[in-house]
């Protein structure tokens, strides 16, 4: 076995704990690390141009139409957006991510800029809309894309949890800043001046992902057993609906956002009511929340390494559920302003997990459509629970409504720990998880593959003396040695001796030839073994590790 793991130690119960120190590291990796600092860059800089586009056009639509024409704008971009998500994720999932976001910016960068032109030769209203909507539809598969790429982008799971924590918090300030700094430079400015500004952050996003590493690019092969274009449609929501685990976040993820269109209506009755301040007030209350939001940002970064992402989401939700209990009890203004700061602290606990727990356990091929059926999940829940609080509230009154959904959104979130304390468990590093990483052949797969890989591996056994595998005999297996010697020899003479951390079995698993050597155990020997369809699947997923195993077999047929 390799020295102590520098990322996690294994406690006294069989369990994962995170040391201190590996949040501050694998924080210090993310920043290092060139390419997730692009990617984190260009999400934020285009979110910020959206905040302030969303406000310019809000303004501009109001001035053309009023509060009607904002309402019909509304609806229109986000239900063509939850359409729109899962179809693009299809796409996401089968070219390179890296190339569809920049094709995304690129679209959208157009259309925005048409909008701009239109608005300030004061062009027809109708086509301005029109642009916004499909601007829309044509951004709403980035995240997906995005949230498929970053897991080839770091080197462990600690640095994937440390990556998304990192881009919640760029995300928590430029949500607050960004439509107040747009509502700012449409009132010092015009609105076309802002539309501007957002084509260019969709440029300025381009071409930070046109400079991520282009080996990152690597396409999955289809699978043969998806089937047409419906079943790759409904493949990631099919992937969630059969595992229990995704079920589960998936359910915490809709709870969540059913209780944030709640608020929605909430939050205008509590300005009225406990404010005294009239629909105005909401932005004060939104504000508290806001603030909220990135202190809790704050402290998940803490938590980064604690490998509690499962936990953390269901006490997350149970942090959006409470404070409505305690609204419902006592509506009074102190009650109200900490119940809010409360769901803003607890916002960054979800989605932490509704980030990061798809990415690790999705299939590579699968993240982007697995990523899309869960976010659907939370859209669909926001637009039911904005669309039945009103008649909650008229059947039970506001108390009655607050208490209701507080209480049934908390009495899940309860329910779901003990399987979100069981998959944190299922997310915790493999046993062998840094010796697989060590494998010159492994190095270069995305730290998922690699998860996968070591989640996987048949643990045997060989005595001293006795032959691992034998001349001319079938080849189904690659080996790593976790300790003890074996000898390699061919037709009886000695070709090397080999100890823990290397390798064989490589050359007749790759090339489908029987075994070109005998391997026997010196001594007592420790093996991690690999299936051959697997092991030739994980090191044909990038090129580079394609490019190492040719390397090896050369080297040692003498090539």
């Amino acid at each position: 076995m390799p020295a102590a793991p520098t990322l996690t130690q294994v406690s006294e119960t069989g369990g994962v704990e995170a040391d201190e120190p590996s949040t501050r590291d694998a924080l210090r990796r993310v920043l290092a690390n060139r390419n997730l600092r692009r990617i984190q860059l260009a999400y934020a800089g285009s979110l910020f141009g959206d905040w302030a586009y969303a406000t310019a056009i809000t303004v501009w639509a109001y001035h053309e139409g009023g509060a009607r024409a904002v309402g019909v704008y509304a609806a229109a971009r986000f239900i063509a957006m939850a359409v729109a998500g899962p179809l693009g994720a299809v796409v996401a999932d089968r070219m390179s991510r890296r190339r569809f976001m920049i094709l995304i910016d690129l679209i959208r960068a157009v259309l925005v800029s048409f909008a701009t032109v239109c608005v300030a030769v004061d062009g027809p209203a109708m086509l301005v809309y029109a642009l916004g909507v499909v601007a829309a539809v044509v951004g709403s598969p980035f995240r997906s894309a995005q949230a498929g790429l970053i897991p080839r982008l770091v080197d462990s799971p600690e640095e994937l949890t440390a990556s998304n924590a990192v881009a919640a918090n760029l995300e928590n300030v430029v949500t607050f800043a960004g439509p107040a700094l747009g509502a700012l430079l449409v009132g010092a400015t015009n609105v076309s001046v802002v539309f501007g500004i957002n084509a260019a952050t969709f440029v300025l996003s381009l071409l930070l992902v046109s400079s991520i590493s282009a080996e990152h690019e690597v396409v999955e092969e289809p699978d043969e057993d998806e089937g047409g274009l419906r079943s790759q449609i409904t493949a990631g929501l099919g992937l969630v609906a059969r595992d229990p685990d995704l079920r589960a976040v998936s359910v915490l993820a809709a709870v969540q956002g059913f209780i944030w269109g709640a608020l929605t209506v909430f939050t205008v009755l509590l300005a009225v009511r406990t404010l005294s301040a009239g629909a105005a007030g909401v932005g004060y209350l939104d504000a508290v929340l806001s603030i909220g939001t990135v202190v809790g940002g704050l402290v998940v970064i803490t938590r980064v390494a604690k490998g509690r992402l499962g936990q953390d989401m269901a006490v997350g939700v149970l942090g959006w559920a409470l404070p409505l209990l305690a609204m419902a009890l006592e509506p009074s203004l102190a009650v109200t302003l900490l119940a809010l700061a409360v769901v803003g602290l607890a916002d960054p606990w979800v989605n932490l997990g509704l980030e990061t727990i798809p990415q690790r356990l999705a299939p590579d091929r699968l993240i982007s459509r697995v990523y899309a059926a869960v976010e659907s999940a939370l859209i669909g829940a926001m637009a039911l629970g904005s669309a039945v609080t009103p008649l909650l509230i008229h059947l039970l009154g506001f108390r009655g409504a607050l208490l209701a959904v507080g209480a049934a959104s908390a009495a899940y979130a309860i329910s779901t720990l003990p399987r979100m304390k069981r998959l944190d468990h299922r997310l915790a590093a493999p046993k062998h998880l840094e010796l697989v990483s060590s494998v010159s052949l492994f190095a270069p797969l995305p730290a998922g593959t690699r998860e996968e890989l070591a989640r996987t591996a048949e643990e045997v056994t060989v005595p001293a003396g006795r032959a691992v595998v034998t001349e001319g005999e079938p080849a189904d297996r690659f080996f790593v040695i976790v300790s003890g010697e074996v000898q390699v020899t061919q037709q009886g003479r000695a070709l090397r001796t080999e100890s823990a951390g290397d390798f064989f079995g490589e050359i007749g698993v790759l090339r489908g030839l029987p075994r070109t050597a005998t391997v026997t155990a010196l001594t007592d020997v420790e093996l991690l073994a690999f299936g051959g369809a697997e092991f030739v699947a994980a090191v044909s997923g990038t090129s580079e590790a394609q490019t190492a195993a040719l390397a090896v077999v050369s080297r040692r047929l003498g090539v």
